[in-house]
């Protein structure tokens, strides 16, 4: 990791989530790690209290997990500014919001004011099957928005595909994010 902000894309059961937990704990160094949940209570969905259960399993007892919903920006702004923080995930953020209208400003706002270590999970929906409704179209041109925005934020931005990082390189023609040289 050479900055302290990381976005982690990639596509359903790629293996970002690991990929994301292994690198706050590395970056971390020992500090405490808060884990910003923002997915919704699974409530009678068992495919998706599955996934949670999994997500859970994996955390280290010691991390303290907020569920925060889609009060995303709240939370990145609560956290102790000495503790590592990963957010999982910016998707599911997107997905609690109405129409998935959500403003990414208070997000970035946060982010920004960040010095510890701060990894943040979304899904790339992009490279996949073309929604078939307008609803799911609209979920995959707000959900790359917000990566966009996002990523133009973090000093790095990693893809992860089958389980494998790439690290994507950052536009030249764009200034260097904040923290970044």
């Amino acid at each position: 990791m050479t900055g302290p902000r990381v976005l982690v894309l990639g596509g359903s059961r790629s293996g970002k989530s690991a990929v994301a937990e292994r690198l706050v704990t590395r970056a971390a160094a020992g500090a405490a790690v808060h884990y910003l949940a923002t997915g919704p209570d699974p409530d009678g969905d068992a495919d998706w209290a599955d996934r949670v259960a999994r997500h859970r399993d994996r955390r280290p007892a010691e991390w303290v997990t907020v569920e925060c919903g889609p009060a995303l920006a709240e939370a990145l702004a609560a956290a102790p500014p000495d503790a590592a923080v990963l957010i999982d995930a910016v998707g599911t953020w997107v997905a609690a919001h109405h129409d998935f209208v959500c403003d990414v400003g208070p997000v970035l706002d946060a982010l920004a004011a960040r010095v510890a270590p701060t990894v943040l999970v979304s899904d790339e929906v992009g490279l996949g099957v073309h929604p078939e409704t307008a609803l799911g179209r609209r979920f995959r041109d707000v959900l790359g928005a917000v990566n966009v925005a996002l990523a133009a934020a973090c000093d790095d931005v990693w893809l992860v595909v089958a389980g494998r990082v790439l690290v994507l390189s950052p536009d030249p023609t764009l200034p260097p994010a904040a923290g970044r040289s």
